[in-house]
């Protein structure tokens, strides 16, 4: 028996719990791929898969559709097909492009060819919220950050492990409003502090999952003489219990901890790649860089430092930026490459994608503003939103596309904890059947 077996819509869930079951996550593509590929093979459908595993699959007019404008359903591996199995909803053509990597940049948008389309409105499925309509979004780059580290013997001493856990995390595009503490730049502020009053190298420091996620825990291994272990514990509760009282309303579970480290490694950055870092870590801007002087409370600038990892030569701090004004995101990455190479680092830019203008004329929208109202006896909200989008990149392949965005509610995205609701999606399902029905 199959775990969703039984929730409606049936289609809808069956193919949820397909794909939930062929592994899918940022760069291993492979299956979700080949199975998109043999999805359209089975039902005779036209298909493309390109170098960077997009998929494209056109599903033609229904009767009595065949003049229907055509129109591009866009969304991502993740994503399901129940629309394209069907054989009695009835639609025009449907140009199903679905692309890759979206959460490490948009590559496989940036990559597509759409040449071959015919369609000039355009619905992206990736939105997380119900009854808001999305129709312009941020750009965004992704900048690593390589610092430099020389090692040295550091075989006298303990070792022990200081950890910042308990936080609430988020994406870096919807919840960056929020101000929740960022694990990197706490543990990076907290070590800054240490050091002023205890002497310690650095053997490793590390956290995040994700450059557009807000990091929960981080995580860095010191070496110290142990006769300074007790000094350094007592900081790490004073500093514990500043950062709870300053973060009381908004993250109750904080904690910074320290153990004794499991390592055996006889090395440790020296003196100087130890401030390095902690200088780095410190001064690197994060979370809200500017708010929007057009839209009340919405986010027009940020950076997220999102992971940081350590190699033997090596600190690399991978961020996420996003404006909704192209020089302003220039203007950030300025202020973070001008950092790095202060400290002897270069960076590295990637995931490079424009923004997505609010388009007064959309015909698109004005249909999906007067069908919700219909359906659900209510006004739908129209909205900009700092997180990206690939309708930007979209448009700068297909002129005068006209796109909308819209989901169903989904929580907790791009972390562990990420959950969809089962009656907004079937909601959500009938919405878009009657967008499709329009003539």
């Amino acid at each position: 028996m199959r775990v969703l077996e039984g929730l409606k819509p049936e289609k809808v869930f069956y193919y949820f719990e397909e794909i939930c079951n062929i592994p899918h996550g940022s760069g291993n593509l492979d299956k979700i791929s080949q199975y998109l590929v043999d999805f359209a093979k089975e039902r005779g459908l036209f298909h493309i898969r390109d170098a960077s595993k997009n998929v494209i699959i056109v599903k033609e007019a229904t009767l009595g559709y065949e003049k229907v404008a055509p129109i591009i359903l866009q969304g991502h591996m993740d994503m399901v097909l129940a629309l394209l199995d069907s054989q009695n909803i009835a639609h025009p053509r449907i140009e199903a492009v679905i692309t890759t990597d979206e959460e490490i940049g948009m590559e496989g948008a940036t990559a597509i060819d759409l040449s071959m389309l015919k369609a000039k409105r355009m619905l992206n499925i990736d939105s997380e919220e119900e009854g808001i309509l999305l129709t312009s979004c941020a750009g965004g780059m992704r900048t690593d950050c390589h610092i430099p580290v020389k090692m040295e013997s550091g075989s006298k001493g303990i070792c022990l492990e200081i950890r910042v856990g308990g936080l609430l995390g988020g994406h870096s595009g919807t919840e960056i409003n929020k101000e929740r503490t960022n694990a990197i730049k706490l543990l990076g502020v907290t070590l800054k502090q240490i050091r002023e009053k205890v002497p310690f190298g650095l053997v490793q420091i590390y956290g995040g999952e994700k450059d557009n996620a807000i990091p929960r825990e981080a995580c860095a291994v010191v070496r110290l003489a142990a006769d300074t272990k007790e000094c350094f514990i007592r900081e790490v509760e004073r500093i514990e219990k500043e950062e709870q009282n300053e973060n009381k309303s908004k993250e109750k579970d904080l904690f910074l901890s320290v153990t004794e480290a499991d390592t055996k490694t006889e090395y440790m950055f020296d003196i100087q790649s130890t401030q390095r870092i902690l200088s780095f870590l410190t001064l690197l801007p994060n979370g809200v860089v500017a708010m929007s002087a057009d839209i009340e409370g919405l986010v027009e600038t940020s950076l997220n430092v999102g992971i940081l990892r350590t190699t033997d030569t090596e600190v690399v701090a991978s961020t996420a930026i996003r404006s909704a004004i192209e020089t302003a995101k220039h203007k950030v990455f300025l202020q973070v490459d001008t950092l790095t190479k202060l400290l002897g680092g270069y960076t590295e830019t990637h995931g490079v994608y424009p923004g997505w203008q609010f388009n007064p004329d959309s015909k698109l929208r004005a249909d999906m503003v007067r069908i919700y109202q219909e359906m659900f006896g209510k006004e739908v909200k129209v909205e900009a939103l700092h997180a990206g989008l690939e309708c930007g990149i979209m448009i700068s392949k297909i002129p005068q596309l006209d796109c909308v965005s819209f989901g169903p509610n989904i929580y907790d995205i791009h972390t562990t904890k990420e959950r969809l609701s089962i009656s907004s999606a079937a909601r959500m399902w009938e919405y878009l059947l009657e967008i499709l029905k329009q003539k």
